[in-house]
């Protein structure tokens, strides 16, 4: 069954975004979704626009970084709600909640479990450092994947809960984006792309080029590495190579 409003939550993770929370948690909610901010360590006001919006608030103490927010709105989801899709999505404003029926139809793929945003088709207002690092890791992530993923760096996604269920995510910043699609893809998770806005303001960007691709790189190397060694493994000691994905991790 694709995604609808009444089992899709909203997840935002926000730092210091009491400037646009409000307006974005006001525009999902009043499309029937319940919406999740998870405010990470903020020192504005950020907390009290989302609850006074009608969103559920989680509250991390101190600055643990998007990955960190993101899995622990995952964990509450699953742990103590009852949906069975979560969308991610942006609170600075790149990601607009008209999009959002584009990803919800694009779920209704047979197969898919996860919808990544695609900004790829406009991208004149996309930064040019960040259009090559995104083509560039999308390629490399395409290649590891299997699959063509044109916008891998999209933050805003929809997922199934099952399928989020299953992944061991360890990611505390914007590599989790990554992690994600490597995970479901060793799953072998459906992956589709939904095309959405290209949306660059005023903001200054969080994301800093050279940490975050070295990260990237880390993350890459970490799975191949995984990979490889339980297929020499299976090789070596004459294993089925077909035994479920679960036991290939390390």
């Amino acid at each position: 069954m694709g995604a609808r409003n009444d089992n899709t939550i909203i997840i935002i993770p926000a730092l210091n975004e009491a400037r646009t929370i409000g307006a974005i948690v006001r525009s999902v909610g009043s499309a029937g979704f319940n919406v999740l901010v998870i405010d990470d360590g903020s020192s504005d006001d950020t907390e009290r626009e989302a609850l006074d919006n009608g969103a559920l608030v989680l509250r991390h103490k101190d600055n643990l970084g998007k990955g960190a927010s993101i899995r622990s709105a995952i964990k509450y989801v699953l742990e103590k709600m009852n949906f069975e899709w979560m969308i991610l999505m942006d609170g600075d404003g790149q990601h607009h909640p008209e999009d959002i029926p584009n990803l919800l139809k694009a779920s209704e793929s047979a197969g898919a479990d996860m919808v990544i945003g695609n900004r790829m088709d406009t991208t004149h207002n996309m930064p040019f450092a960040r259009y090559w690092t995104n083509r560039f890791t999308s390629w490399v992530l395409s290649k590891m994947c299997g699959q063509y993923i044109p916008d891998t760096q999209c933050g805003f996604r929809l997922l199934r809960a099952s399928t989020l269920g299953k992944m061991k995510l360890v990611c505390n910043n914007y590599d989790i984006e990554s992690e994600m699609i490597i995970e479901a893809a060793e799953q072998g998770s459906g992956i589709v792309s939904a095309s959405i806005q290209t949306i660059y303001g005023d903001e200054s960007s969080k994301i800093n080029p050279f940490r975050d691709t070295i990260k990237f790189f880390r993350l890459v190397s970490k799975h191949s590495l995984r990979k490889n060694g339980f297929r020499r493994k299976t090789t070596a000691d004459g294993g089925d190579a077909a035994c479920p994905k679960g036991d290939s991790r390390s």
